[in-house]
Formats: structure tokens, C-alpha cells, sequence
């Protein structure tokens, strides 16, 4: 996957031309891959591109464009096609930004194993769906896996790779050092779990969040700020481990502590899981958050959020440099 001196680097296929697949594609456009862009809609791939170079020219404009390379250099490397075949010819490496629906991902995937090298990588950007339930029987499985981006991932560099049973090892540790040397921040877990890693530590905050509210306990508005006026600041440098670590003599002073009184919280204060997101609690929350983002307010909720996200990250770059 190294750069020959004066040349490009190797083509990459992005299969989805939503807004996931256009962050994948100007991660890879932004460390100097060839990227090729499928859809079935060709006017889908025409507002693609237009989004994706508008994206990238005010990124560069706000200094959040990543790579060496300038946006009109980036966007060179992109290409797109409304041919499944063309799209993935003579590339090492697959990125599936299908929706999220089991059918349709094993029809995708059934459709790219019929076009598939035999030492093509195909991952899938599923977000709680297992490799193995969209892979089975197919002709080039074992190099198959899950390889899951944080929304947004351009800028949240995480990606979870969850390899099927039938996973080849290698395939898993080349995604792993093409993640790393694109930029993003790969973990592999070791077998496959619904949900993966991110989404069960999301899914207990939730479930906590939403006892909370259903209880009468705190407004929606502030549960969130314990989050980002709270917790969320220290676990954007450190987590939840080393939290206890840090916040005694080592993680065996803080359980020696603490553990006992943890235990009779959870004890009296935990609902038994799996906890249901009603619509009742759904519409007294969204009634709270229409005061202050109502839905014409979405997008640019959505903008905001990214916005500092990215000054987020160029922090994080700024800090880990002086390591």
C-alpha cells in the first residue's frame, strides 16, 4: 500500500454515494488514494461530486482539510460510476456505505463477491449488523469484515473493525494499517458482538439517560450537559478505564473504594435492561428540544455540531504533537 515516489497511490472503491460514503471517500482522496464512487442513481453521483467538492474547498477554506494535497488535487482522485463492476475493477480495497438493512446489504455484497478479485477487501460500514449475516456462503468471505466509521467520520477518527468467524487474520491486520495510515483510529475486537464496542457504551449512556428523564429526575436538557459540560470533556482525551485509574491510586485502589458503593447504586437506581425508547418519553423529549432546535433546525444543528468537531480534532492533532 506504500506511495511510489511520483505516482498515486492504489484505487479504492466506495460502494454508496451518501454522506458516509463522500467522508470515506475524502479520507482516502485526502492520503493520496485513487477513489471510484458508485450508486445505482446517476444523478445521485452528479449531487455526490458537487457536494464533495464544495465540502472539500470549505474545508480548506476553514483549515479542517486533511493531507497534504490541495481540495482541487483531492478531488482529482475521485471518480464516479454508475457501474458496479467498473467501480470496483483493479481496486485493493471496498468500503460498503450501504443504509443500514440487512437485505439490502446482503444483496450488495452477493453482488460484489460475483466482481471480486480473489485478494480484494470488502468492508462493510454497518453500524450494529455482523459480517456474518451478510457474507455467508459467499465466494470471497474471508476477506469480508466490518470496518464501522463514527458519524461524522472525517472527523471522529474511530472505526471498529469486527471481523466474521470466517475472517482471514491478514485481512484484518492490512484494514488495520490502512485505517491507521489514512488518519483514522482503528480497534479490532475479537469476535463478532451485536452492537460492536461503541454502540453497547452508547446504548447503557442512553438507557440511563432516558431512566432518568422517565423518571422525573432532570430536565432532557440537563442530562445532556452532564455529558458535555461533564463526562464528555474528560473522555475526549481519556476513558472510562483510565478514568478509574487516575482517579485513585491505580484501578485496584479505586475498585477497593469505590466498587461497593457503585454496586449499591446500580443496585437502587438501574432498570433492568433491555430498556424500550417509548414514544410517550420521545415526545415529552422532543418537545423540550423543540424549544431551542426544532426540526427546520436539523441541518444546521448538524453543521454546528461539525464545525466543532473539527476544531475538536485539530486540537486533539495539536496535543498529541507535543507528546
Amino acid at each position: 500500500m506504500a506511495a511510489t515516489p511520483g505516482n498515486k497511490l492504489g484505487k479504492i472503491a466506495i460502494v454508496g454515494s451518501g454522506l458516509i460514503g463522500q467522508n470515506w471517500s475524502m479520507i482516502f482522496a485526502g492520503a493520496g488514494y485513487n477513489v471510484t464512487v458508485f450508486d445505482v442513481d446517476p444523478d445521485q453521483l452528479t449531487r455526490a461530486q458537487t457536494s464533495l467538492k464544495n465540502t472539500m474547498e470549505q474545508y480548506e477554506r476553514d483549515g479542517y482539510l486533511r493531507g497534504k494535497l490541495t481540495a482541487a488535487q483531492q478531488m482529482s482522485l475521485v471518480s464516479t460510476s454508475s457501474s458496479l463492476s467498473e467501480c470496483l475493477k483493479d481496486s485493493f480495497y471496498v468500503q460498503e456505505c450501504v443504509p443500514e438493512n440487512l437485505e439490502l446489504k446482503k444483496k450488495v455484497f452477493a453482488e460484489m463477491d460475483a466482481v471480486a478479485s480473489e485478494d480484494m477487501i470488502l468492508a462493510s460500514s454497518s453500524s450494529c449488523l455482523c459480517a456474518s449475516m451478510f457474507t455467508d456462503g459467499l465466494s470471497h468471505k474471508s476477506n469480508m469484515l466490518v470496518a464501522h466509521p463514527i458519524n461524522p467520520p472525517y472527523f471522529i477518527p474511530l472505526v471498529e473493525l469486527v471481523p466474521a468467524p470466517w475472517t482471514n487474520q491478514d485481512v484484518v491486520t492490512k484494514v488495520r494499517a490502512l485505517m491507521e495510515e489514512v488518519g483514522q483510529s482503528p480497534i479490532t475486537l475479537r469476535r463478532e458482538s451485536l452492537g460492536f464496542a461503541l454502540n453497547r457504551i452508547q446504548y447503557a449512556a442512553i438507557n440511563e439517560s432516558w431512566n432518568m428523564y422517565q423518571s422525573g429526575l432532570l430536565s432532557a436538557e440537563d442530562i445532556d450537559r452532564v455529558c458535555h459540560n461533564g463526562l464528555g470533556l474528560r473522555y475526549a482525551f481519556i476513558g472510562p478505564l483510565e478514568t478509574m485509574h487516575l482517579n485513585a491510586n491505580g484501578i485496584t485502589d479505586y475498585c477497593d473504594r469505590y466498587a461497593e458503593g457503585a454496586y449499591n447504586v446500580q443496585k437502587e437506581t438501574f432498570k433492568p435492561v433491555p430498556v424500550m425508547y417509548d414514544v410517550a418519553t420521545a415526545q415529552k423529549v422532543q418537545e423540550e428540544f423543540n424549544q431551542t432546535i426544532p426540526l427546520d433546525k436539523l441541518a444546521e444543528r448538524r453543521s454546528w455540531r461539525d464545525k466543532r468537531l473539527a476544531e475538536l480534532s485539530k486540537l486533539k492533532k495539536t496535543l498529541d504533537g507535543e507528546k
